[in-house]
């Protein structure tokens, strides 16, 4: 598809009138005279549409301000742009943490402007419209500043800042002051960038604003403006010993930067200060916009009583069927009473506490600002509770508060006040995750006890047909756990010896195919243990999928596998489907097998966390951090899966999701009572959960009935 059509006049011509920007079908013919040659697409669809980041920022530091000033930039607009750089002229300077350093190793001003505009272009310049340039001792509106270019044309040369004269020069040229930033269009940096060296040989100054400024004139005959296409560039210059916090200047309110910033600590305020107006003025654009809608309301066909609460948001969620109703949590202000591991009460504590305590101040602000000065309330206590999450409209929350309300004269009243409140879903946003490639092999870790002998065949049926024949970029290992009383009697009788028979059958059936095995001695198979056997034996590169005997290996869940695990970032935990006991769901009839009967009969099992995919370089991380925790305590690792490895000493992103491409077939699992009570406990209430649903289970046991009774 080409990006733009012709333009065409009245009556289906072209004329220079009209734009029409419709797509057109570029026909594809290949020239038979020339070897075909394949195609290669890039990584990124953005890359491929030519695609282009809308802002980068560009801040100029020094030795003196690079752990003060520039620190201060970094901790209040820095998150709020897109993509923002340091740099500086120091050779080997020490890097403050969360901030991208580029140090030049020339500290003269003229040279630092060269090389920071040489290397812009070279590693940015095709993957941004703007570029905005900045000193640490500016402060910059973030948002104000992305709006400017939303507003802005890509395709004019753009050099937007404040403008001034060069001191005893042509009055019509200006440049634009470092000190309170300017931006630069695409188009201006990649003119620009042929007469760098130019530049630097031929034009003489002490101010590097004022170089490039004369540079941009001089060999593309564009001046500094600080306005354009409607659009104004506002800055206000502090003076000394201000106070922004007593500023009332219209020409201060509306600046997009203000300069210069003397020491961190102005800088916070001033971040305070223009964060205050912002909220101020998000505030009134939500009251206006409820107020149009209040006003709309009664034109519409439900009249007023279509008129949500609060105004604005989206309706509550309104169930069809029972199942279907959201049910509210019940707390005080000491205890929740829905836990997350589900007993019945448990301390509130960490981020809910911190949501109610919250919540109960902005209940209590919100009447205050209502009825004062007649009334001031403070709370006494806090007599119910209760939140539900909406997912059409976000947390709701129904409060019954014991209030002390006082009057203006001092008279005081106890009473009690039921407020209901909703903390409505922000806009969504959409999180840069790294790149992953469904190429990458992934290497089968199986581990198998006595017990398993049963289920060992069909499984490596299945690992044969669904990705040996089909030449699948995975590999499998197993892992042989021997029970000390066999591990002896290895020589005479094998356990394992049927398993080793069907390896060899299957490579020699798949000659380029090596199945390994490992043997471990041991009474109690901890994962972590077994998993740090494996770990050692292959590269850290390698991508693992701890599987069960019981799981039956297809290709859609390790192409989903090797998506969902992401290096350094994320660790992919699936929860399988577990099909019911047929003896129960059935009861002697025959099984259904057709395809709508896919995923009918069994229940994910969130009990269990056998299988896993994660990177050994991960693995190998958050083993470090659990050594060092532990000391030499191994007997811990008893009570540990990799899940808990994970889940407490790395800080990688666990993506837990139910996976139906990794359905396992009933059967009853052994559980080790050897292993620790949680372990053993949700071992067995797997087992329980997967015998039948609850139907199943009461037609079971009144046909046992009907059949005690006759």
């Amino acid at each position: 598809l080409a990006g733009r059509a012709r333009p065409e006049a009245a009556g289906g011509r072209p004329g220079p009138g009209r734009e029409d920007f419709r797509p057109r079908i570029v026909p594809y013919a290949r020239d038979p005279s020339k070897p075909y040659k394949k195609v290669l697409r890039t990584r990124y669809i953005q890359t491929e549409l030519g695609f282009h980041e809308r802002l980068f920022v560009a801040v100029l530091t020094s030795k003196a301000t690079l752990n003060t000033l520039a620190v201060a930039v970094n901790k209040t607009v820095a998150h709020h742009f897109p993509r923002l750089l340091y740099f500086t002229g120091l050779r080997s300077a020490k890097v403050p943490h969360g901030m991208v350093l580029v140090a030049h190793g020339d500290e003269r001003p003229i040279w630092l402007m060269y090389e920071t505009m040489h290397y812009i272009h070279q590693h940015f310049g095709s993957d941004y419209d703007w570029f905005y340039i900045m000193q640490d001792d500016t402060y910059a509106q973030a948002e104000q500043v992305k709006a400017l270019v939303t507003h802005l044309s890509i395709n004019q040369d753009v050099y937007l800042g404040r403008a001034e004269e060069f001191i005893g020069g042509d009055e019509q040229a200006r440049y634009c002051h470092g000190g309170f930033g300017y931006l630069i269009s695409r188009s201006l940096l990649l003119k620009l960038h042929p007469h760098l060296d130019s530049c630097r040989n031929e034009i003489l100054s002490v101010r590097p604003d004022e170089w490039l400024g004369r540079c941009i004139i001089d060999f593309l005959g564009i001046a500094c403006v600080s306005q354009l296409q409607g659009q104004h560039y506002h800055t206000y210059e502090l003076a000394k010993n201000t106070e922004p916090e007593k500023e009332e200047e219209e020409e201060f309110q509306a600046a997009l930067a203000v300069h210069p910033v003397s020491d961190m600590t102005l800088m916070y305020r001033l971040h305070k200060h223009f964060s205050r107006i912002q909220l101020d003025r998000a505030y009134q654009e939500i009251q206006d916009l409820q107020m149009q809608i209040r006003n709309l309301t009664s034109l519409t066909p439900a009249g007023e009583a279509g008129l949500t609460w609060p105004v604005g948001i989206n309706a509550p969620f309104l169930p069809k069927s029972r199942f279907e109703v959201i049910s509210w949590d019940y707390f005080t202000e000491q205890h929740l009473f829905s836990c997350p591991d589900g007993s019945p009460k448990c301390e509130l504590s960490g981020a809910s506490k911190a949501d109610v305590s919250e919540i109960i101040e902005s209940a209590l602000e919100q009447l205050n600002s209502r009825y004062q000065p007649l009334l001031r309330f403070s709370k006494r206590q806090l007599l119910n509770g209760y939140r539900r999450f909406d997912p059409t409209r976000g947390m709701e929350y129904t409060l019954d508060l014991l209030l002390e309300a006082v009057t203006q004269k001092g008279h005081s009243h106890i009473l009690a006040k039921r407020v209901s409140l909703v903390r409505p879903l922000s806009k969504v946003e959409i999180i840069p995750m790294p790149y992953v490639t469904e190429a990458t092999r992934v290497q089968l870790v199986l581990p198998l006890t006595v017990q398993d002998l049963d289920f060992v065949a069909n499984f490596l049926d299945m690992f044969a047909m669904n990705t040996l024949d089909t030449h699948d970029n995975a590999l499998l290992t197993l892992l042989f756990i021997y029970h000390p009383y066999d591990a002896q009697r290895v020589s005479q009788v094998d356990v394992f010896a049927g398993v080793k028979a069907m390896v060899g059958e299957l490579e020699k059936r798949y000659a380029e195919v090596k199945i390994p095995w490992i043997s471990v001695k041991t009474e109690v198979p901890s994962q972590v243990k077994l998993m740090d056997i494996v770990s050692k034996k292959h590269p850290v590169d390698t991508l693992f999928f701890l599987a069960s005997v019981w799981t039956e290996i297809n290709m859609e869940f390790l192409n989903r596998c090797r998506m969902n695990t992401i290096s350094n970032w994320q660790v992919f935990f699936p929860v399988h489907f577990q099909e019911f006991n047929p003896a129960l769901v059935y009861r002697g009839e025959q099984t259904a097998s057709s395809s709508t009967d896919f995923l009918r009969d069994g229940h994910f099992d969130r009990h269990s966390f056998a299988e896993a995919c994660f990177y050994n370089s991960d693995y190998m991380t958050a083993r470090t951090k659990l050594a060092a925790d532990i000391l030499d305590r191994d007997e811990v690792l008893e009570s540990m899966e990799v899940f808990d490895v994970f889940l407490h000493y790395s800080g990688l992103h666990l993506f837990r999701a139910v996976e139906p491409g990794l359905v396992q077939k009933y059967a009853l699992r052994s559980c080790n009572p050897r292993l620790s009570e949680e372990l053993y406990h949700r071992c067995v209430l797997s087992n329980l959960e997967g015998l039948a649903s609850r139907s199943h289970l009461a037609m079971a046991l009144f046909e046992q009935e009907q059949a005690n009774s006759t």
